[in-house]
């Protein structure tokens, strides 16, 4: 194709119904005919951006007939809240059927997770040695006794919220974005909070402060950690992906898995701001024990109902958390 000579012949009818569109936001501003001719505008545009697309034509001028053909779609068919609609959408169907597919992954990427943790915690809390190898019994009476509950009431809840969250979303990010590299990072990255916890959890345990190791854990671990698995799931089914991209090409089949997980990404934005919250203002609140984990425990429960309830819905009625056909665009087809 000549893309310049294919500009010069219908650059009058994109002009025009750039035209018409803009007049368009204002029902009353365009006569029948005037509707008529935007539809059919709009449709031809449409094939011409399918065209263009499909001889590799320049970026800009995809993007420009892209946004044109979108913008004709809305004046066509009268949709002044798209983009109410699309965040919508967003929330109710992509997300929840993003993660309701990385689900096994989830529970199982959970359930090690769980089963290290707490086979590192058994062994520290019943083994005085390993104890003492990891700290000095000062250092240890320090953390029992006094750092690890003072922790949480350190700094001002708001710059301490911001500081959890912050922290959380690096760790996710990582766990989700490396999973690129075989999965074997976010393996990793599973195995050190894995020992982290298993390790406190024993230290606390080998000196009769596992009510309050708990205590202070379940009001935003529950929601933090069930996060940070989900992230490091979804890492994972792209390390897999990487090696076994089944009968898709490895990078179409890589394109799918990452736009999907991206979907996830964004979701956690905000879960683990509402973790970063409990863990800032209920945490270290002077609320019973048993308010602070309920409290947690509510927030995970809506958080999994969300998933369960939208997500199901919306993968049995094909959804997969990728973009749609109409986003992702014409693919290239290819043998076998």
């Amino acid at each position: 194709m000549d893309l310049d000579a294919y500009v010069a012949a219908h650059r009058g009818q994109w002009d025009r119904l750039g035209v018409l569109v803009r007049r368009a936001r204002r029902a009353s501003r365009l006569t029948g005919p005037e509707i008529d001719e935007l539809v059919t505008l709009y449709q031809q545009t449409a094939t011409h951006l399918s065209a263009v697309r499909s001889a590799g034509g320049d970026p800009a001028l995809v993007a420009r007939l892209s946004m044109l053909v979108a913008r004709g779609r809305s004046a066509a068919t009268g949709a002044p809240a798209a983009a109410r609609s699309d965040l919508t959408r967003f929330a109710l169907v992509t997300v929840p059927a993003a993660i309701w597919r990385v689900r096994w992954w989830w529970l199982a990427t959970s359930a090690v997770f769980v089963a290290v943790s707490l086979a590192i915690g058994v062994w520290v809390g019943t083994h005085p040695d390993v104890q003492s190898a990891i700290a000095s019994p000062d250092e240890v009476r320090q953390l029992v006794e006094q750092d690890f509950q003072s922790y949480y009431s350190s700094h001002p809840a708001s710059a301490f919220a911001a500081h959890v969250w912050t922290n959380n979303a690096w760790l996710a990010a990582g766990a989700l974005s490396l999973g690129v590299l075989l999965g074997l990072p976010t393996l990793w990255l599973l195995w050190l909070n894995a020992a982290n916890v298993g390790v406190a959890g024993g230290l606390m345990a080998a000196h009769h402060r596992l009510g309050l190791f708990f205590g202070l854990i379940l009001p935003h671990g529950l929601l933090e950690l069930t996060a940070v698995l989900l992230a490091s799931a979804a890492g994972l089914r792209i390390g897999w992906t990487v090696i076994d991209p089944g009968r898709r090409t490895r990078s179409q089949a890589l394109g799918d898995e990452v736009r999907a997980a991206t979907t996830i990404a964004l979701a956690h934005v905000a879960v683990l701001a509402v973790a970063g919250t409990i863990e800032a203002f209920v945490t270290p609140s002077g609320l019973p024990t048993w308010a602070r984990i309920a409290i947690g425990c509510l927030a995970e429960a809506a958080f999994l109902a969300y998933v369960v309830v939208f997500g199901r819905r919306a993968v049995a009625a094909g959804e997969t958390g990728d973009l749609t056909a109409t986003e992702r665009g014409d693919r290239q087809p290819v043998a076998g």
